[in-house]
């Protein structure tokens, strides 16, 4: 499957400053976490012993007990096998990075409509009203906001200074606008890497599963034989197919966010290129 990364990236300058490096606990810790959630679940919740018919009286089979004889169909998910509470993590990982991701871009896109707010510090700047353009920046409070009030503070800054060429002092916004872009970017993309990849191996997984419990099902055919093995057989396909329907889902569900967090972020950067040349061409324009 075919998924589309966002196009936009900081422009390169020669500039000092750096993308913001964070330690990203929630990076390095949720996957794990999430696993062992996964793998709690099915075990705790899916495989308790009162939730069969047959429970394995065996104790030393902690990790995965042998029990038979599901109660309800919910239940059945527990014979899906071991890559169960793998997809069930997988699917806990995902929703844990788009809560985490939806926090992030909501509060990159700020308040108020992007288009909006760039035509608003247009009609300032073609008055010359550079004060409030910039308080149009503090009510945004996003990233095109923070973007355009680095540039808008260099472009004050060029207004009076007379030892430069205009082609110099725009080159110098811009340059600022640069730097500015380059410290927001990496905060928008970051962790959308984990939507992407779990969308290609939650199905994958979920095949896994399934072909695992396909051959057990016919290796229990081959070995008993008679109406009996058909019985174990119809039942183990149908256990099998629950890892195919969890790894799907899982699937469906991160790629669709994918989709939709890049094309906020698409906005996003699209407006902090606006801000870019709404400054530069202002300045050009305004003071020749």
């Amino acid at each position: 499957m075919d998924l589309t990364k966002p196009t936009a990236t900081a422009a390169k300058s020669n500039a000092t400053a750096q993308p913001k490096k964070s330690s990203n606990l929630v990076a390095t810790i949720a996957p794990i976490a999430c696993i062992i959630g996964g793998y709690l679940i099915w075990r705790v919740l899916l495989g308790s012993a009162s939730n069969f018919t047959t429970p394995d009286p065996d104790a030393s089979h902690w990790f995965w007990p042998n029990h038979q004889g599901p109660k309800g169909t919910f239940t059945k998910m527990y014979e899906g096998g071991i890559i169960v509470p793998i997809l069930i993590g997988c699917l806990l990982t995902v929703l844990t990075f788009v809560i985490e991701r939806l926090l992030t871009v909501n509060k990159a896109s700020g308040t108020g409509n992007i288009a909006e707010f760039v035509r608003k510090v247009q009609f300032h700047l073609a008055n010359k009203e550079v004060d409030k353009a910039l308080a149009e920046c503090d009510k945004q409070q996003g990233s095109v906001g923070n973007v355009m009030k680095a540039g808008l503070k260099k472009y004050k800054e060029m207004i009076s200074n007379t030892e430069l060429t205009t082609d110099q002092k725009v080159l110098n916004i811009q340059k600022e606008v640069e730097e500015a872009t380059a410290l927001e970017l990496p905060m928008l993309e970051k962790n959308l890497v984990f939507l992407s990849t779990i969308a290609s191996v939650a199905t994958l997984l979920g095949l896994l599963g399934t072909v695992m419990g396909m051959i057990r099902s016919f290796s229990k055919l081959g070995d008993e034989g008679g109406g009996e093995a058909a019985r174990e057989l119809s039942q183990g396909i149908s256990e099998a197919l629950y890892n195919t329907a969890l790894g799907i889902g899982t699937s469906a569900v991160a790629i669709i966010m994918y989709n939709v967090f890049t094309t906020r972020i698409d906005a996003v950067t699209y407006g902090i290129d606006e801000s870019g040349f709404t400054l530069t061409q202002s300045f050009a324009a305004n003071y020749k």
